[in-house]
């Protein structure tokens, strides 16, 4: 059947007096228009307009809903045509005021509001599928929801127990972008998504289960011109990837779901976004694939799909996903699970890379997307999972790059200790637990790290230990490498987690190979 515009046909037909919901604010971010010649409404208009609407505010009744929702039920008749379709829009339109009442929403639920809604959604009419669409999601916005109690509990089952997100990519694969009501459609059903993800976490799990982040993936990979569903479904897949195992692990499942974020990241690698929301877009890809590199099984993925290379090349360019790449090296090398990606990495020149990122850390005032401290952060992490998870050829190249150029990586290493060292000084927390966490906030994992980096190569050559025994003694008048590094290594060792054997193993030989100096 041919597709109807209801609205063209509304805005001619006494329907105009109905309920007419605020539209959804864009994810863009709007220019003002310049075309306007209306005189800006000054805070005594705004404040007469609001009173003006309350006075004519009439709240429902339980009576009320069940009239509205059966009057919804009664006009959808999928064998009449025009006619049942716009006193059907009509209705869909008046079911927006509950939206105002969400203390009724089990009555909705009770009237099987719900079941007629999603059968809306399998309307042939398009139109007809994205006016239910902007109703839920008004019905599901989260501050309503909020406010909703038992109510909103029960229509958010409710929609989960009808499949709503099986239901809502059937709508997406009906619905043509290219049209602008229609794209609004696929928008709006997001947000719905969104919505129910932020009030029940269970929500994320349907989503995995129900092919709801293949849908996501090929939607951010999809070759069109960059526009607010695709900046939606980054943020989607970025979400759902952080927050759950299940969506990490099935990542690969039925599509390659770490080729797919490369390729869609790899646009990055020679060109940087045109606007602040597609440089959005991209670090939503970046955050995505840094959650995907945090289940083991897909740093091989990432290192068949030369990941590394894309990265060191991104690196190398200067772009504005330079720093985003840098955090994505940090997650592949790290953990037995990233050895093959470290030893990769020192195989094709990557340290050639890694460490001028590593003598200088890049202004601030050029930097938007992070931080100096961040950037140290991730450059120390990588170094220390480079030098403890390398083969002993690839550990030597490693430990001779501080020894090069007259021990100037031990100079920048000893630099980098003293700063967080300093920032990480003092606490009044009488809790110890809370004392940690407020070091770790302040820098203490780079400490850490850079401890781990120069205990491993004082401990390889005798010159590179002179040299960091001398700086130490000139900067905090000792000299003594066991008394400087081995209390911060015995606190990280101390809140390793039991599973961690081989790296507990590693740092007591530091600590003990340390102590031999004296």
């Amino acid at each position: 059947m041919a597709s109807i515009d209801v609205t063209e046909i509304l805005k001619s037909s006494n329907a105009s007096a109905t309920y007419q919901p605020a539209r959804k604010k864009s994810r863009f971010d709007a220019e003002p228009s310049s075309s306007s010649s209306a005189p800006p409404a000054n805070a005594e208009d705004i404040l007469a307009a609001l009173e003006s609407d309350q006075a004519n505010f009439t709240p429902l009744d339980d009576v009320q809903v069940r009239k509205l929702v059966g009057q919804l039920e009664k006009r959808y008749d999928p064998k009449k045509f025009m006619d049942s379709e716009i006193e059907l829009d009509t209705a869909i339109q008046e079911m927006h005021t509950l939206a105002t009442q969400p203390d009724l929403y089990g009555v909705f639920v009770s009237a099987n509001g719900v079941e007629i809604l999603l059968q809306l959604l399998g309307h042939e009419n398009s139109d007809i599928i994205c006016a239910t669409l902007n109703l839920l999601q008004e019905l599901t916005d989260v501050d309503i929801l909020n406010e909703g109690d038992e109510g909103a509990v029960e229509l958010v089952e409710s929609l989960s127990n009808g499949s709503i997100i099986t239901t809502l990519l059937s709508c997406f694969e009906r619905l043509d972008e290219k049209e602008k009501d229609e794209s609004d459609g696929i928008h709006n059903g997001l947000s719905v998504v969104e919505n129910m993800i932020e009030f029940r976490d269970e929500t994320t799990e349907e989503c995995v289960k129900q092919g709801f982040i293949v849908w996501l993936l090929k939607r951010c990979f999809q070759k069109s011109p960059f526009d607010a569903n695709k900046m939606y479904a980054s943020e989607l897949l970025s979400m759902i990837l952080q927050s759950s195992d299940s969506a990490k692990s099935k990542l690969t499942e039925k599509v390659d779901g770490i080729d797919i974020l490369l390729r869609a990241i790899a646009v990055y690698k020679k060109s940087d976004p045109t606007s602040v929301d597609e440089r959005e877009y991209m670090e939503n890809l970046f955050n995505a694939l840094c959650a995907a590199l945090m289940w083991p099984e897909n740093r091989k993925k990432f290192l068949d799909g030369e990941g590394l290379q894309l990265m060191n090349l991104m690196l190398r360019e200067k772009k504005q996903s330079r720093q985003s790449a840098l955090k994505v090296l940090d997650h592949a090398t790290s953990g037995v699970e990233g050895i093959e990606n470290c030893n990769k990495l020192v195989e094709m020149l990557g340290l050639r890379t890694i460490f001028p990122l590593f003598m200088r850390t890049p202004s601030k005032v050029k930097r938007k997307d992070t931080t100096p401290d961040e950037h140290e952060e991730h450059v120390c992490t990588i170094l220390s999972s480079l030098l403890s998870s390398c083969s002993e050829n690839h550990r030597e190249r490693i430990v001779q790059k501080f020894v090069e150029h007259e021990h100037e990586k031990v100079d920048r290493a000893v630099e980098l200790f003293l700063k967080y060292k300093e920032k990480t000084g003092s606490s009044e927390e009488d809790d110890e637990d809370r004392e940690y966490l407020d070091k770790l906030d302040n820098g203490l994992y780079s400490l850490q790290r850079l401890s781990l980096i120069l205990a491993d190569v004082t401990v390889c050559v005798p010159s590179a230990r002179q040299r960091a025994q001398k700086l130490f003694s000139m900067k905090m008048s000792n000299d003594r490498l066991d008394t400087i590094l081995s209390p911060i290594l015995e606190e990280y060792y101390e809140n390793l987690g039991l599973d961690a054997l081989d790296e507990r193993k590693r740092v007591i030989s530091l600590i003990e190979s340390i102590s031999s100096f004296y």
